[in-house]
């Protein structure tokens, strides 16, 4: 029965990640977010105007 864990060639599970490996990983991960949140905004015209107008208030009442 094969496994449904995906495997690694090398032992790198208990090898901590590099800072480039952690940024790339994050850069993709901000990506994709910021996709999904696209889709959601042309799939729901009406709640993404809300949340504009909400973030714009938010950024109004702000104080620095």
């Amino acid at each position: 029965m094969p496994d449904t864990q995906p495997s690694r060639d090398s032992g790198e599970d208990d090898a901590p990640e590099t800072a480039a490996q952690r940024r790339a990983r994050r850069a993709q991960f901000l990506r994709d977010l910021m996709e999904a949140r696209a889709l959601r905004d042309r799939v729901q015209p009406r709640r993404a105007r809300a949340a504009r107008m909400r973030q714009q208030m938010r950024m109004r009442t702000f104080r620095w």
